[in-house]
């Protein structure tokens, strides 16, 4: 979809407690400090700081064998799991529910995936009108009413469409068109040569096989279908662009008309796609990628309809292949979660059907989750941090030796601009039509993903509802959108882990929510694709040429930083692809760190743990991203994602601030010294 700029990779959640009960951290708290606890002493700070100030955990707590990883997102998942079990259950529970409530909805969906035993006995059976409707059509015509279906229900088949905010008019909804289609996490799997891709590659024809095996072909037949979907996607793969390039948001805005899109691709009936999703008044489009469409044109008549047909039924099986029988789930399981993130076994049935319930429920199970365990004042205590991170920012812009004053002008006005939505929505979504039972899981989320695909067609035409959130309060995670101009930081971003009876001191709160959620935030309106957006959320170049050439040295260098380093194996970061992030983590830290040092804890230089306040800063900071992956894991992360592994969001911004040098004494010849003249500095 549209780029929305997230702090983190993944949704999750922190332990809590009701800040009402809190009390500030003071030098007579006898409790164990979660910071000093965890430094692993046999490390240097100033040579790996991620594991200095992390590693003592890690070795107390191996990643699970369910789990890609295990650290502070993995504790913060199971705290909140099993309060979302208690709401899933307690509701599943009601003998005489009023049909069409929240709780209904909640119970049943939940009800539905636990039932294993009418879900072994069912197979893939939910889903037979579904594949014979696929077998009867006769031409692409046809296909194409499946393929739209299958967008709304499953997977993105063919190409990805969506509707959002018009780059170039944010007060309009435009359709969107961009390159997709594919079954593996990015085009590069389909090409690298390094043992594990090839090893991928393999694995994934198996899969393939053994699926079109679930789905009732004989060995012959499965084998055959397997080896042409793997062509066929490798031909996808090529049309598209590399991740990377696709960054640019203006090197992708085309902007064409609904009849130059049917003349671009002729052998795709687009009136017949448009209409299927439920969109009849289409005037045009945005076109992310044109020739990836123009390729596909050409692969729609080079591969035949049949070998079309068995696409789309990997496509719709492979993305609802979770939510049935346990031989196809665990099909499902041994290749995108053992094969890509080298994961042992699968989390337990509760805790999968809990996570998948809110997922598809999330706005339900949101009202219950901010009524019931969000803390009280969470909305005033994220505007203040926030109001203190937006402040210091300003002074940063006004005093930039890089930056003219006109340009200074305009980023001032944006960053004025910046609309802060925190805690949880003033209105939820009304998901009343949304049907759910207790008959079919699959059908459940069907149902869901189907609500949501309508509720997303029908912003069509109408005006934009800047109110939205695009998460829930029970989310720990944060985004800005650069349509809007917004940052929106879910409620249970407040809480801290590690602070259970108290109130996490000043310099873990700015550095965790004030430094790597608020402070990334709203750099990422400045970063190398944020910045091509004006204070309205519109694609405009309010940069004089001077200081755009300034800006795009200071890029190249944290480019360069982040291609240095090298992850797993032989693989390097992609610092392109990566840069966005890695200049929010720059500007979260420096941000973070200058808001701090006006508040009482920090001007006192009092003690906590033996640690200064400049000290637990940056500890903070680090804590923020305790996360220790599996090797494939982060393999699977360095080629499809566009943030960098946990250890490198901590040792690359903070190798570039000075002030970190100072509180641990880096020097020349620790493995973080750089020299002055290779330390990043941007806002």
């Amino acid at each position: 979809m549209k780029k929305i700029y997230y702090k983190a990779l993944v949704s999750s959640f922190v332990l809590l407690s009701a800040m009402t009960s809190c009390k500030p951290k003071s030098s007579v708290d006898n409790s164990p400090d979660p910071l000093a606890t965890h430094i692993d002493t046999t490390t240097k700070a100033g040579d790996d700081f991620f594991q200095y100030a992390n590693g003592l955990w890690f070795k107390q707590h191996p990643i699970p064998a369910s789990e890609q990883s295990n650290g502070i997102f993995q504790l913060i998942q199971d705290t909140i799991n099993a309060q979302i079990r208690k709401i899933c259950e307690s509701s599943a529970a009601i003998q005489h529910v009023e049909q069409g409530s929240n709780k209904q909805k909640i119970g049943d969906f939940f009800y539905s995936g636990m039932d294993s035993i009418s879900l072994n006995k069912k197979g893939i059976s939910d889903l037979k009108n579904e594949f014979a409707a696929i077998d009867q059509r006769k031409d692409m015509k046809g296909l194409l009413r499946l393929a739209a279906y299958i967008h709304s229900v499953s997977a993105s088949p063919l190409f990805s469409f969506y509707i959002a905010q018009d780059d170039r008019n944010s007060t309009k909804y435009q359709v969107y068109i961009s390159q997709g289609g594919l079954s593996l996490p990015d085009r590069n799997f389909y090409f690298d040569t390094d043992p594990r891709a090839k090893t991928i590659r393999e694995k994934f024809v198996v899969h393939v096989d053994k699926m079109f095996q679930i789905m009732g072909y004989d060995a012959a037949k499965s084998k055959q279908a397997a080896a042409k979907l793997m062509e066929m996607e490798t031909a996808l793969a090529k049309a598209a662009r590399k991740r990377e390039d696709t960054r640019d948001p203006i090197a992708n805005y085309h902007k064409i008309t609904f009849t130059a899109l049917k003349a671009l691709t002729p052998n795709l009936d687009w009136t017949v796609f448009m209409n299927t999703a439920g969109l009849t008044k289409v005037d045009s489009v945005v076109v992310g990628q044109p020739e990836f469409l123009t390729a596909l044109n050409g692969y729609l008549t080079k591969y035949s309809l049949n070998d079309w047909k068995n696409y789309l039924k990997f496509q719709l099986l492979n993305g609802l292949a979770a939510y049935m029988d346990d031989k196809t789930f665990m099909e499902d399981f041994s290749f995108y979660t053992a094969t890509l993130t080298g994961v042992k076994e699968p989390k337990p049935r509760w805790k999968r059907v809990v996570e998948q319930t809110d997922g598809s429920l999330g706005e339900l199970i949101g009202q219950v989750y901010v009524a019931e365990y969000l803390p009280k004042g969470t909305k005033e205590k994220l505007v203040e941090i926030g109001n203190a991170i937006k402040t210091v920012f300003a002074e940063r812009i006004k005093t930039l030796d890089w930056m003219s004053a006109p340009t200074k002008e305009k980023a001032l006005t944006k960053l004025n601009a910046i609309i802060m939505k925190v805690g949880y929505p003033d209105k939820w979504k009304d998901l009343s039509n949304m049907q759910v039972s207790r008959n079919s899981y699959v059908r459940n989320v069907i149902n869901a993903n189907k609500w949501g695909f309508n509720y997303m067609i029908q912003k069509y035409g109408k005006p934009v509802d800047r109110l939205e959130w695009g998460m829930q309060p029970q989310t720990y995670n944060a985004y800005y959108n650069p349509s809007n101009n917004e940052i929106v930081i879910p409620g249970c971003n407040i809480i801290v882990p590690g602070y259970e009876s108290r109130m996490a001191d000043d310099a873990i709160l700015y550095s965790i929510i004030g430094g790597s959620t608020i402070g990334h935030e709203i750099t990422h309106g400045f970063d190398d694709q944020g910045c091509k957006y004006n204070e309205l959320g519109n694609l405009s170049n309010w940069w004089t040429s001077e200081d755009s050439i300034r800006f795009n040295r200071k890029t190249k260098m944290i480019v360069k930083q982040f291609d240095d380093y090298v992850a797993v194996d032989k693989l390097h970061i992609n610092g392109s692809l990566t840069q966005g992030e890695n200049i929010a983590d720059l500007g979260g830290a420096v941000m973070g760190y200058e808001a701090f040092k006006k508040t009482k804890q920090y001007k006192e230089n009092e003690l906590i743990a033996g640690l200064n306040p400049k000290q637990r800063y940056f500890l903070g900071f680090a804590q923020g991203w305790m996360i220790n992956m599996r090797p494939e894991a982060m393999a699977n992360q360095v080629k499809s994602n566009e943030h960098s592994p946990a250890k490198w969001r901590v040792l690359g911004p903070l190798s570039n601030i000075p002030e970190f040098y100072a509180a641990f004494g880096v020097k020349q010849g620790d493995a973080m010294w750089r020299p002055d003249s290779l330390r990043v500095k941007i806002w």
